[in-house]
């Protein structure tokens, strides 16, 4: 029988704590597990994934930096950002990683086509992008079949930060946000919901829980497979 997915909105939160709550979550699930997909927003901070390279660490200066272990290089997260964790069992669910990067890349496509920006995929360089400037980067783990880390989107932050990195290992990479592609206003929290539907979607999921407050809450809000 198909699990079901929940959906979390957990505000603002350390980087650190919601690592180790994705690490748990995967360590602890089982095949009766239901989905996962957390949204947050991030105190500014430096992760480097597994692959990373010191030279691509340019000027960190106040700013933490934090070894990770997903893939990729180094990127920034920081408040206006939309960061969602997808944790999925891949397994179950019957796609591999490849295809688990399209499918959230689509649906990164699909909400910014919303918003009336026009974005792509690129096979060399895993992310979403408008014209030569990335907006969305991704970066996932797979441990016993199941997928955690996820995607981070540029919705209306202060993109300064990426200049004291080469962003994803690219030196020169131009980033872009939404909040400057697209004359409409819209928040972390609401970008947010509409992805997570469209990744629900993506997924199989007629419907999803929408639940509110920490990792742990069973505070639903809405259960629906489009954002109220």
């Amino acid at each position: 029988m198909k699990q079901g997915l929940r959906v979390r909105w957990l505000g603002r939160i350390d980087y650190e704590p919601a690592w180790h709550a994705m690490q748990e979550f995967t360590d602890r699930r089982d095949a009766g597990t239901d989905d996962e997909i957390w949204l947050l927003e991030h105190p500014p901070v430096f992760t480097q994934g597994q692959a990373g390279r010191a030279e691509h660490l340019l000027f960190p200066g106040d700013i933490p930096v934090v070894h990770v272990d997903r893939g990729g290089q180094v990127t920034y997260h920081g408040p206006g950002q939309l960061v969602a964790y997808v944790l999925i069992d891949v397994r179950r669910q019957g796609i591999g990683v490849r295809e688990l990067v399209s499918l959230i890349e689509n649906s990164l496509v699909q909400l910014l086509a919303g918003y009336n920006v026009s974005s792509c995929a690129k096979a060399d360089a895993p992310g979403v992008y408008v014209d030569d400037a990335k907006i969305a980067s991704l970066g996932l783990r797979i441990r016993r079949g199941c997928s955690f880390h996820g995607l981070a989107l540029n919705v209306d932050m202060d993109l300064e930060p990426f200049g004291r990195i080469n962003p994803c290992g690219y030196q020169g990479l131009r980033m872009t946000q939404l909040v400057d592609e697209s004359a409409a206003a819209v928040s972390v929290k609401q970008a947010g919901r509409e992805l997570a539907g469209i990744l629900a979607r993506a997924l199989g999921h007629a419907t999803h829980e929408f639940l509110v407050g920490g990792i742990d809450s069973h505070e639903r809000t809405t259960c629906s497979g489009n954002p109220p």
